[in-house]
């Protein structure tokens, strides 16, 4: 038997992103020091952007020897998505610095499991086949049941069941959606006897059926990933619960895994009308849910579903529309990420997304916050000064009227209609002035200052933000960078 070949510079990147999951385990174990820990996640998480760039479209490995097709296959899609997965991991650990500092997780645990995530979502962006590829789903998702419901309670605090719910809530959902994913797998490789993804093949004969059922199966097993409609349910309570770190985790880096596990199914098997129909529904009901939302967070949870929806509509086309929906995913993660981390600076450590109301005057309050927050959501609806957006939904349309999908574009644009109506309602707040009360006061705007006080943002909050919004404007000034990184 020959020995497989094992090409370790392709592998750069898994090496630095599990090699950080390891340092900072010992870091909290030989150390204990809450600063060494943290920036042991860091420092890894800039070294797995480094190995991602390094490795670029290096061929492949764990290859087949007789016919080539490979375990591991880097790509230009695959480094730009660890690129993304390892900054989102280092700029939610940023957000997650004041709360840490206050004790309200254990640092070690959270910044291993932050680690293991992250090391699940470079598997999955490298995955070139399907085990690979569930193993690195379920990687990226199983610390993340953890992350949801991880927090110390102090002495006498009374213990709130909204983060275990959550928890619970995440998992159940989660093992049912592995389990159809890979019973899906399952039935076509019965059928069809592949595996990786370059031997993806139609069932044939008698064996039609089956594959069929397992292509369905398995689309639909990963749709859960993505909270794509009807198999949403979990997502707003599940982001309710959590911190709003870990939220911004999980709207983000949680569902660009799912979106990249889907587009590798969808984009080489026919799963065309099971996709546009998962579009449809998503970004409609996702849409018109969120026009009433109370709750900042549930807000935000259910545009990320319509978001979803927007992406799933262009891989309807299958490869050909693999670089729209990645650059719309690219350029979504950016942006959600953007209002989780205003929405976490504008409240107090440990606290809840809170009442849509209660970011009345906000803009006024905190300009620089304000200006990013709107920034983001400008781009969410495909507005200017939000570039980065109104750039991603004109390359879906695009490229959905390019593929002869008419009907879907015209969907896709009805909706991103429907959407500015909360959108707009929330940035608009934000400037608001202070509500007219019965009494009359003799300053509202020093009345409003102390009933909404000013929070001081942290320094590496501040870092994550700043960044993120600069990515967010270059990309909307160039989006031609991401594009060509993509190519």
């Amino acid at each position: 038997m020959r020995a497989q070949a094992v090409d370790h510079l392709s592998l750069l990147p898994l090496y630095a992103a599990a090699g950080t999951a390891v340092l900072v385990l010992l870091a909290d174990l030989l150390v204990a020091r809450r600063a060494v820990t943290i920036g042991a996640l860091a420092v890894g998480g800039l070294a797995t952007v480094a190995g991602a760039i390094v490795t670029g479209s290096r061929a492949g490995t764990f290859c087949d020897p007789n016919g080539g097709a490979c375990s591991w296959v880097p790509s230009p899609l695959a480094a730009t998505a660890a690129v993304v997965f390892a900054a989102l991991t280092v700029g939610v650990l940023a957000l997650s610095v004041p709360s840490l500092r206050l004790g309200t997780a254990p640092v070690g645990e959270f910044c291993f499991l932050l680690a293991a995530s992250m090391t699940g979502g470079v598997v999955v962006a490298y995955a070139g086949d399907l085990i690979t590829l569930i193993v690195g789903l379920e990687t990226l998702t199983l610390p993340l049941y953890l992350l949801v419901g991880l927090r110390r309670f102090a002495p006498g605090e009374r213990v709130t069941t909204s983060a275990a719910s959550a928890s619970v809530t995440f998992f159940l959902i989660s093992v049912i959606s592995t389990a159809i994913a890979l019973l899906g797998a399952a039935l076509n490789y019965a059928a069809t006897g592949a595996l990786h993804f370059d031997r993806l093949i139609e069932g044939a004969g008698v064996t039609a059926p089956v594959a069929t059922v397992g292509v369905a199966l398995l689309v639909i097993g990963l749709a859960f990933k993505v909270a794509a409609v009807p198999l949403h349910a979990w997502a707003p309570p599940t982001y309710e619960g959590s911190p709003l770190p870990v939220a911004a985790y999980l709207s983000t880096a949680s569902k660009l895994g799912g979106v990249l596990a889907l587009a590798a199914v969808v984009t080489r098997l026919d799963a065309a009308t099971l996709t546009a129909f998962l579009a449809v529904v998503t970004m409609t009901v996702g849409n018109l849910v969120a026009l009433r939302q109370t709750r900042m967070v549930r807000l935000l949870a259910w545009s990320s579903i319509a978001q979803a929806g927007y992406i799933l509509a262009p891989l309807a086309l299958g490869a050909d529309g693999l670089e729209a929906a990645a650059a719309y995913a690219v350029f979504f993660v950016v942006l959600e990420f953007i209002a989780f981390g205003v929405i976490a600076a504008l409240r107090p450590p440990g606290a809840d997304g809170g009442d849509i109301a209660s970011y009345r005057g906000a803009a006024r309050r905190s300009p620089w916050l304000g200006a990013a927050l709107v920034l983001a959501l400008a781009g969410l609806a495909g507005l200017p000064p939000g570039l980065a957006g109104l750039f991603a939904k004109v390359t879906i349309v695009d490229a959905l009227i390019d593929g002869g999908q008419t009907w879907l574009a015209v969907v896709v644009a009805l909706n991103a209609v429907i959407a500015l109506a909360y959108y707009v309602r929330v940035a608009a707040l934000l400037y608001a002035g202070p509500p007219r009360v019965g009494i009359a006061v003799a300053d509202p705007t020093l009345l409003e200052a102390a009933l909404h006080p000013r929070l001081p943002v942290t320094r590496p909050t501040a870092a994550a933000l700043i960044t993120a919004a600069a990515a967010a404007v270059v990309l909307g000034f160039a989006p031609q960078l991401l594009f060509d990184a993509l190519s």
